[in-house]
C-alpha cells in the first residue's frame, strides 16, 4: 500500500505563547507535531504493518519543520517529504496548502491518505476534505476505527459521541483523532534509524507552481490571547452563611439569577 500522512508543525500549547502586534512570536516558541497528526502517523504505521507497503509523511513549511518529520520517521514512518515554502511564500491559508498538496499528489499512486482531524493552531479542519475533493477520492472525517480488506474500507466515524459506520473503497482520505489508537513514543533505536531514512526537500518550483497560483483567499487580520480569568474566591464561615453569600454573588456580581 502507498500510504501518505499529512503533517503540520504547530505551537506547543503547553508552553508560553507570546502575541505581539497581532502575530505569534516564533522566537522562543516551542514547536511540535500537531497532536492530532500523531494519531494519523500511528494508524499509518499500523496499516502498513498489517498490509505491507510504505508510509510517507509530508509537511509544508521551513527548514525547522524537518524536526517534526524526523520525529515521525522515528515513530516508524519510512520516508519524509518537506515542501519548503520559506523563501517563496510570505502568507498562506488552507487554499494555499491544498493547492500545493494537490500538485504534489498529481503523479503519485495513492491508496490511503491520513491527516489529523484539525490542527490545534487554527482548527479549521479544512485541508483533508478539500484535498480529497481536489483529488476526487472519498474521505471520512473524525474516524475512530479503520479496517481494510482488499479495496474495501470499513470505518467507524465519531458523530458527536455517537458512532456512524461507513463503508467505502480505496483510495480514501481519512482524518484522525483521539480514540483511534494510542500514538507510540519514538524509541532510541527508532531515533537513530530516523537519521538515515530518506527525507526529500522540494520547493514550489519543483511542483510547477507559481506564487500567483498560491495567493491565499483569506486574511488573518488579528491574533490575540483570551482575557485572563479573575482569581477564584473561597467562601468561608458556616455553610448557611456561605450559601447566602454565594446566592448574593450570583445575583449581584455574576448576574445569573
Amino acid at each position: 500500500m502507498n500510504i501518505y500522512v499529512l503533517l503540520k508543525k504547530t505551537f506547543d500549547t503547553e508552553e508560553k505563547i507570546v502575541v505581539s502586534n497581532g502575530q505569534i512570536e516564533d522566537d522562543g516558541a516551542e514547536f511540535i507535531i500537531n497532536p492530532y497528526d500523531e494519531y494519523a502517523v500511528e494508524e499509518a504505521i499500523k496499516q502498513r504493518d498489517e498490509h505491507g507497503g510504505e508510509v510517507t509523511v509530508i509537511t509544508i513549511g521551513d527548514e525547522e519543520s524537518e524536526k517534526q518529520l524526523r520525529t515521525a520517521l522515528a515513530m516508524g514512518a519510512d520516508k519524509a517529504v518537506l515542501i519548503n515554502t520559506e523563501e517563496d511564500l510570505e502568507e498562506g491559508d488552507q487554499f494555499t496548502t491544498v493547492k500545493i498538496l494537490e500538485a504534489f499528489f498529481e503523479d503519485k499512486e495513492v491508496d490511503l491518505i491520513l491527516a489529523g482531524n484539525v490542527a490545534i493552531d487554527e482548527a479549521s479542519g479544512q485541508v483533508g476534505p478539500r484535498l480529497a475533493e481536489r483529488l476526487d477520492i472519498p474521505y471520512v472525517t473524525t474516524i475512530t476505527s479503520l479496517e481494510i480488506d482488499g479495496d474495501t474500507v470499513k470505518i467507524d466515524k465519531d458523530v458527536e459521541g455517537d458512532v456512524e459506520k461507513v463503508e467505502t473503497t480505496l483510495p480514501v482520505l481519512v482524518t484522525c483523532q483521539q480514540g483511534l489508537n494510542e500514538p507510540r513514543y519514538p524509541s532510541l533505536p527508532g531515533i537513530m534509524k530516523a537519521k538515515k531514512k530518506p527525507l526529500e526537500e522540494l520547493e514550489i518550483d519543483d511542483l510547477d507552481l507559481d506564487e500567483d497560483e498560491l495567493e491565499p483567499k483569506t486574511e488573518t487580520v488579528d491574533i490575540f490571547l483570551p482575557p485572563e480569568k479573575e482569581a477564584g474566591r473561597v467562601l468561608e464561615g458556616e455553610i448557611d452563611d456561605q450559601v447566602k453569600e454565594l446566592v448574593s454573588l450570583l445575583k449581584d456580581e455574576a448576574k445569573v439569577l
